[in-house]
């Protein structure tokens, strides 16, 4: 059963997903954070949420380009996770299911065995990856189905990585060089060159895509729609900008609000305008290409890792497709990519893909369904198998999963 003292740690390179016993899962900021208004304070983790004004936030990140490398910054987020502000966790008495990127680096698993055993000493841990513990939670929910594909469109990367009976597919995995963070940034470039200067604006432009942007389910149409004027145009959106005094928050604007009468509009209130952002930014994930990336759409590499797969193992893997990570929560984003794959695939296959109620924390909550079973015990490290074994033991046991 899931003990109390067992707990999941989705170590995202933007966000910790955290589930201690049965409790709710925790979403957390994984970064230091530095006010402009409060320099003399950093803002560890959830601390964030005492901040006053979110303006020009200067974020330190333990992850850079998808991978863990700042470790003095991990080690002070999870000091104040594992502290008595958030979780209050006895190490030593504690197992922990932690994950890590696809195709990590050696050295960067090494240093995670060592803080975890010799620094925080757990009682035991186990190390995979995000996309692992979505597969566990996916056969639990489908248990005549062997084979899934999961797609993973994160903070750095899109993974999309195939499963037989629970294990990887490593030959057939594909990665894009497309994430959140590459959607912020170019939404945050198109923005300070029509409008207003926002590229230090991280924190609220964030807010921006999630609040505003969605996936065209015709990509031209919308483009001639962004021409017309007036009510005509259904894309076009106001964005009020929070200006942390009276508006903390920044929102879009009612449709029947937008007009061209500047009487209609507070004074106070500063907005920036968005018509073929909306959709254009989303749209990098499905082509890469429209901003220099040279490589497939989320559709096509889609298609590629299952053509890699065994071929009786194909149609299965084409219809049991899931969707993890904080990009698919994009409105339309499901519906376009199952349009997307049925075009690509063949006729006689069938295409279905599921979405997780929240996506974000699915491979979480794969880790809790996974440490209730027996199954997991035989992939657990003990401390003990450490200290007589070391990183020998670590790659040996963590190698397949």
């Amino acid at each position: 059963m899931f003990a109390e003292n067992t707990i999941i740690l989705d170590n995202g390179a933007s966000a910790l997903k955290i589930s201690q016993a049965n409790t709710d899962i925790r979403i957390l900021p994984n970064a230091i954070f530095r006010s402009k208004t409060e320099r003399r304070r950093n803002f560890i983790s959830n601390q964030i949420d005492s901040c006053k004004d979110y303006s020009s936030l200067f974020y330190v990140l333990p992850f850079q380009k998808g991978y863990l490398l700042n470790w003095d910054v991990q080690r002070q987020i999870w000091d104040h996770v594992f502290g008595k502000e958030v979780l209050n966790l006895r190490c030593p008495e504690t197992n922990i299911v932690i994950t890590e990127p696809q195709f990590n680096f050696t050295s960067i698993q090494e240093a995670m065995n060592e803080i975890f055993f010799e620094e925080y000493e757990f009682k035991s841990i186990l190390r995979t990856n995000s996309t692992t513990l979505s597969c566990h939670q996916y056969a639990n929910e489908n248990q005549d189905e062997d084979c899934c594909l999961v797609v993973d469109t994160g903070y750095s990367f899109t993974h999309i990585v195939p499963y037989y009976k629970k294990s990887k597919i490593v030959d057939a995995i594909c990665r894009i060089d497309v994430g959140g963070k590459s959607l912020t940034n170019h939404l945050k470039e198109v923005i300070s060159y029509r409008q207003l200067q926002v590229m230090d604006e991280n924190y609220v432009i964030n807010q921006v895509k999630e609040d505003a942007c969605y996936v065209s389910m015709d990509f031209y149409r919308d483009m001639e729609m962004c021409k017309l004027k007036g009510k005509e145009n259904k894309v076009l959106r106001d964005y009020v900008l929070p200006d942390y005094a009276q508006i903390k928050r920044g929102y879009v604007k009612p449709l029947d609000e937008i007009s061209s009468n500047s009487k209609k509009t507070k004074s106070q209130e500063q907005m920036i305008r968005l018509t073929v952002e909306r959709f254009t930014v989303p749209e990098i994930i499905f082509n890469p290409s429209d901003v220099g990336i040279p490589q497939m759409g989320l559709a096509e590499a889609i298609l590629h890792s299952i053509s890699k797969c065994p071929k009786e193992h194909q149609p299965h893997m084409l219809r049991n497709i899931i969707l993890t990570g904080g990009n698919c929560m994009f409105p339309n984003f499901k519906e376009r990519l199952e349009r997307d794959v049925r075009c690509l695939a063949p006729d006689e296959f069938q295409v279905f893909i599921t979405q997780p109620k929240n996506p974000t924390t699915y491979p979480c909550e794969g880790g809790v369904t996974w440490s209730k079973t027996q199954e997991i015990q035989e992939h657990w490290l003990t401390i003990e198998e450490y200290q007589e074994g070391g990183q020998a033991a670590c790659a040996r046991q963590f190698n397949d999963i």
